[in-house]
């Protein structure tokens, strides 16, 4: 293809292009024509007072409902910016060095997980009695003794029952 014919062929694209441009440009101000037509209709100014009060209020009433929908589309898009803002945080962390790995179930004993994370050198065994301290109970000497309790107490009575009783606990 010789290059004149291929100016001549981008300058047609050009003005194609252009004509689409011009094109859109008026069908979006048709649609915007359309539409304050339908919701902003023209505007009678009355001549009394009250009517001008009235008219006021009605206006006042339509800019609350505007403002309310304008608020209630931020608070939507600023909702939907966060959410898109979370999910880039989310890929970028995928597409990152951090991969996980896929988990699969293992059925394993305590005593073979233990082992596992402990190594061969440890041997654990979860059985908890068999790891308990055996305690025997001390029956006490002054229990088995039985009797009358008021000899006891004169035998330990003054120093010859002192001595007595460090000469029987050593």
């Amino acid at each position: 293809m010789s290059q004149s014919r291929r100016n001549h062929l981008k300058s047609l694209l050009l003005h194609i292009g252009q004509a689409m441009l011009e094109e859109e440009a008026q069908e979006a101000e048709r649609e915007k024509m359309k539409y304050m037509e339908e919701n902003c209709p023209c505007l009678s100014i009355p001549g009394s007072m009250q009517d001008l009060q009235d008219l006021c209020r009605k206006l006042h009433k339509q800019i609350d409902l505007v403002d309310e929908e304008r608020y209630d589309m931020e608070i939507k898009v600023t909702k939907s910016n966060k959410e898109i803002d979370d999910l880039k945080i989310k890929v970028q962390d995928l597409k990152g060095k951090f991969k996980k790995p896929a988990l699969r179930r293992v059925r394993m004993s305590a005593d073979a997980m233990l082992a596992a994370l402990l190594g061969s050198k440890h041997k654990v065994s979860l059985d908890l009695r068999a790891n308990l301290k055996q305690v025997k109970k001390e029956v006490k000497e002054e229990e088995k003794q039985t009797g009358d309790w008021r000899k006891n107490v004169e035998d330990k009575a003054g120093m010859d029952g002192r001595k007595k009783m460090f000469e029987t606990e050593a």
